[in-house]
């Protein structure tokens, strides 16, 4: 049974348009989110207090969210229909009976479980470097120093350029040490796994667009992505604070799993609407890249994640992205009926490096580097 948390009815500001800088040259020593300590506090510092237009409240409704059952072969017309509803609206949905492993998705939460139960000390093996977009992060207290989100998290490359590429494998050999020679396999078997499904994922959404449904399986065949391990730990005043402020994701697609810990919610029909977690789905949704892929005509959606006062959420979410220098220009067959092009051409390098190290994601993220590539006179190719 999910656990339900806290959320908010109230309208998500949309105050700030241009690239905001982050604080990684401040000279201020950064803020330690230590859970074992934090989650007891009563009074938390004034770094996690989010505003109050942007704090949970109570008893928000379930948002209603398709389910895409991928083993039916005869209903693939009917699962793309289903998508491009969801789509077109919201960018959520769930898929089930995807073929993935119920031991394999089990063994990558239990060894989430063990990294995140390590002493700070050793979790900090494993660091984020300012303006990277991998390992250890600790709140992200090193980068900004108002509206901390109230979560730690793992963050790890996957690359499929290469077969038999062992880049989630090395990585944790290489960070951590030997003795993480299996959750390093583990891992590398589950990004493999997201890989995999992604791509079966990408050919309904290219059904759903009216697009050949090879064509976005092989625009991301040689994908370059992030996999990321959430942990929010409780907190004594669930009510002041988010474990992840209102953003929209800038890949491409995530795939998210959930423990049996309520805290995902969506922002649709100028309401907070949670999706409750479900073992034997993924939940699936649209990114700013592929909404810059489809022209516009997919959203990507603003979400959130919440905390309680109970017990800590942990959730694994796979974001899919392009191969660093594909150019992200919509097919053709879109532009021909659509004639007018929303968004600029740009890479996904590009567009990381400006969520890492000019602005911090927002609603407007992909509006505001769509600014910063015309006024740049950033060229991808």
């Amino acid at each position: 049974m999910a656990i339900l948390c806290t959320t908010t009815t109230t309208s998500p500001a949309e105050k700030e348009h241009e690239p905001k800088q982050d604080l990684e040259n401040d000279q201020t020593p950064p803020l330690i989110f230590n859970p074992s300590l934090l989650n007891l506090q009563t009074q938390i510092p004034n770094q996690f207090i989010w505003p109050d237009e942007e704090k949970p409240s109570i008893d928000i409704p379930e948002l209603n969210v398709p389910f895409i059952d991928l083993s039916r072969q005869d209903s693939t017309l009917e699962a793309s229909r289903l998508i491009a509803e969801a789509c077109t609206k919201h960018g959520f949905f769930l898929v089930v009976n995807h073929g993935v492993s119920e031991s394999l998705i089990s063994e990558a939460q239990r060894l989430m479980e063990r990294f995140f139960d390590m002493p700070l000390s050793g979790k900090q093996r494993a660091q984020r470097k300012p303006g990277e977009s991998c390992g250890y992060a600790s709140s992200f207290t090193g980068r900004f120093s108002t509206k901390l989100p109230w979560k730690e998290t793992l963050s790890f490359r996957f690359s499929n350029e290469n077969s038999g590429s062992r880049t989630v494998q090395n990585y944790f050999s290489d960070t951590l040490g030997q003795e993480f020679e299996h959750f390093g396999k583990v891992y590398q078997d589950y990004c493999e796994a997201m890989s995999s499904l992604s791509l079966k994922i990408m050919e309904l959404l290219g059904l759903s667009l009216g697009v050949n449904g090879d064509y976005f399986r092989g625009f991301f065949e040689e994908n370059d992505s992030i996999m990321r391990l959430n942990h929010y730990p409780p907190c004594q005043t669930p009510d002041l604070t988010l474990g992840t402020g209102p953003h929209c994701d800038p890949s491409s697609l995530t795939i998210l799993h959930q423990d049996q810990v309520n805290g995902l919610q969506v922002f649709v029909d100028n309401q907070w609407r949670s999706i409750l977690p479900n073992p034997k789905a993924f939940v699936v949704n649209i990114g700013d890249t592929f909404m810059a892929l489809s022209n516009g005509i997919f959203k990507s959606c603003l979400h959130r994640a919440v905390v309680n006062r109970e017990c800590a959420r942990k959730s694994m979410a796979f974001f899919l992205c392009p191969k660093k220098d594909k150019v992200v220009r919509p097919p053709s067959e879109i532009l021909e009926k659509m004639k007018t092009r929303k968004y600029p051409d740009f890479t996904w390098s590009m567009f990381l490096e400006f969520t890492q190290k000019h602005y911090r994601a927002d609603v407007n993220t992909l509006d505001s580097f769509s600014n910063w590539v015309i006024s740049n006179k950033k060229n991808p190719i």
